[in-house]
This record gives C-alpha cells, structure tokens and sequence, in this order.
C-alpha cells in the first residue's frame, strides 16, 4: 500500500492515445493531494479533484512567479524557457493580459469565422480533389491554425511552414535534444523580432501592426521583450500547436466512438456541445504543468500545504471527477452540464478559448457535412501518435469516406 505522502514517479506513465492514467481515478478517491516527483526539480503535490484543482488555478495564495526563482518540477532543463503570462503573477499579468485579450475578443472572433469557414471548405476541397486516403495532420489539421493565426498577425505565407516547425520544436519534451529545441526557440523569438521590426518601419492593420503601435504609443504598457515574447509563446504556438493536436484528437475520438460521429452527423446543431464534450474528455496535456507555490500555508481536506510548497492541478483529472460529471469517462455529445476546465480556470484562463472553440466548431462542421461516411483508413490501430511532446495528437491519421 502507498502512504498518504508517499512521492510517485510523475508522470505517472507514457501517454497511451486518448487514455487517461487510470491512477488519476484512485487518487481522487484515497488521496486527492498526493506527492509526485518530476524527471527533474522539487517534489511537488498534485491535486486531482475538480475543486481543488480551481483552487490551485486561480486562488491568489498561489504564484507562478515565485516558480522563476525556485526549481521548479519539469521533464526538461529550464523547460518553459519563458512562461510569458503563465509565468505572472497580479499586477504584472493582469496588465499585460489586457492588452494582449483585446486581440480574442468575442467580437473579433466572430468576425473571423467567416474568413476561418473559408480557409477550412479550402482544405476539404482538397480532400475531394485528392481522394482518400487523406493524411489529416499534415494535410488539413495544422494548415488551419497556421493559416488562421498567422492571418491574423500577418506573417507572410512562404514562412509558414518553419513557423510550424518552431512552435512544435518548443513544446517538445523528449522528441527532440534540449539544445535543438534552445535553438529553435531562440530563431523564433529572432524572427518575430524582425517582423515587429517591420511594423514599425512600415505600419500595418494587422493584429501584430495594432501591438506594435500600441507599445509604442504607450512603451510603459508592453516592453519590446514582452512585446515578442507574448506574441511568440501566448499566440503563435498557443494559437497553432493545441488546436493542431486537437482536431486529429477530436477525429481519433468520434471515429473511434462510432455512434457519437453518427449523432454528430445527424444533429449538426449539436456541434457547439461537442467542442465542449471533446475538450473535456480529451486529456490534451499528458501531464499536469506550471506548478503553483504556496505564499502562505492553505489547507486541502486533511493535508496541509506549506508556504513555498509548489502544488500541480491535474485539469484532465479534475475534468472527469464523478462529483461533478455524470458517468465522466464516457464521451457524450449530449451533455448538459459540462464545466469543464479544458480551457483553463482563474486568471490565466486561455486568452484563446474563443478562437479555438471557433476554429473546432468550424472543422467538425464542415466534416459532418461534406464527409458523413468518414473513417480510419488504416483503422485505430493504424494511427501514429506523436512522441515526447507536451500535447498529445496523432502524428499520422488516415481517413477515407
């Protein structure tokens, strides 16, 4: 038997497809806060129940700036490399998160469905043209976040594509040697600063025109820094590299959930609920990340955490807690209650939940659509999953119709 503050190996195992550890379940029955031990850093707790895991997300006795000054749980050296707005803590975020929300606003966002639908029939067109089988990865599910998000910030479109190889390379864990993944970020962070460059030299209307202007027009609110920095880690591999994985992801799970595909297909007005479904029972990140440390002692139950003690909520495991989802490990497009915290809990709740959901609802739209009969080319079995990055995804998925 384990002891209450016994310290696991964490993560608790590789990541299996769309499974979701089965040690998460035991842990929020018999202990809900449980000591865990990265490859490298402190031992930190992790929560694994839903309310605790909130708490841990957005209660203020807790900082993500102190873990700049601690050794911080993580699978690689100096693995966030900059944590950018994750990082901050009041006042610092809430200002800087301001400026930056003012591009994902739900009017905005609104405003570019159409132009999204347009990029996504685009692709699906390609898809006839081509013929199954189709690789969706490469193919369809990262053109439409690239294209979307580097419209949006008026990157040229012949950079596109190293741009995706940039933002894959910096949420490796294992895929790729530390100093490769050193080096690709230190490129990206470079190009950006050529294109913020650019702006300033010739002023644009795009997304990255309008922050340039901004920092410029008022320097104390963004430094150039923070200006590149946010543009790189809280847009452009936030904007790509989760919703690239989640579209395969989305696919792998209705596909393989054969009935729920079918009520989709029957019942598109059911799509809104399924983006909220899909993003609660896909457990994205393999393991919990950005521990929080403690600024004062905080009580659990029966466990005391520490001041200066880091604590991880796991959001997969707080995402599928029965206390609050009925029968939560079953997939179900028709799920009423579902506050789920896919997307995040408290003051660093995405900045880009609005675009994603809208990206999603796009894609499976126009799947169910134009392509009811879809299926694995190769079956389940033929998918191939993507190894040693902070997300999971398929790296190859095949489908026919």
């Amino acid at each position: 038997m384990t002891t209450a503050h016994e310290v696991r190996a964490y993560p608790f195992s590789e990541p299996d497809r769309l499974t979701l550890d089965p040690t998460y379940a035991r842990l929020r029955t018999q202990e809900p806060l449980s000591r865990v031990q990265f490859p490298l850093g402190e031992p930190a707790w992790l929560a694994t129940r839903y309310h605790d895991v909130r708490t841990v997300l957005a209660d203020p006795r807790f900082s993500r700036a102190l873990a700049k000054t601690r050794d911080q749980p993580r699978t690689h050296p100096d693995e966030h490399l900059d944590d950018g707005l994750v990082g901050m803590d009041a006042p610092d975020h809430a200002r800087l998160r301001k400026l930056v929300a003012r591009a994902f606003t739900g009017r905005r966002v609104e405003l570019m469905r159409a132009d999204t639908e347009r990029i996504v029939e685009g692709l699906a067109d390609t898809m006839v043209e081509q013929g199954g089988p189709f690789e969706m990865v490469e193919n369809f599910a990262i053109p439409v976040p690239v294209t979307v998000i580097s419209e949006m910030l008026g990157v040229p479109a012949a950079d596109r594509p190293q741009l995706r190889g940039w933002s894959e390379a910096m949420v490796s864990t294992t895929a790729l040697p530390w100093e490769e993944m050193e080096r690709n970020a230190k490129e990206l962070f470079a190009y950006i600063g050529t294109l913020v460059a650019e702006r300033r030299r010739n002023p644009t209307e795009d997304l990255l025109g309008a922050l340039v202007k901004t920092r410029d027009e008022d320097g104390d609110r963004l430094s150039e820094e923070e200006l590149v920095m946010h543009v790189t880690g809280g847009l452009l591999i936030t904007g790509t590299e989760t919703t690239a994985s989640q579209i395969p992801n989305f696919l792998y799970a209705l596909l393989s959930h054969r009935d729920q595909w079918e009520l989709l297909c029957a019942h598109p007005e059911l799509v809104p609920r399924a983006v909220e479904e899909l993003v609660r029972w896909i457990p994205l990140n393999y393991s919990a990340m950005f521990a929080r440390y403690a600024l004062e002692d905080v009580q659990f139950g029966d466990v005391t955490v520490k001041a200066g003690e880091p604590v991880l909520g796991s959001v997969a495991s707080a995402n599928r807690d029965p206390e609050i989802f009925e029968d939560p490990d079953r997939l179900d497009l028709t799920r009423e209650h579902n506050p789920h915290i896919g997307f995040g809990h408290g003051p660093h709740h995405c900045l880009g939940a609005q675009l994603a959901r809208m990206e999603l609802q796009s894609v499976l739209s126009t799947l169910i659509t134009r392509f009811p009969t879809l299926d694995f080319a190769d079956g389940e079995d033929g998918v191939i999953w993507k190894q040693g990055m902070l997300v999971r995804g398929p790296k190859k998925l095949r489908v026919v119709w």
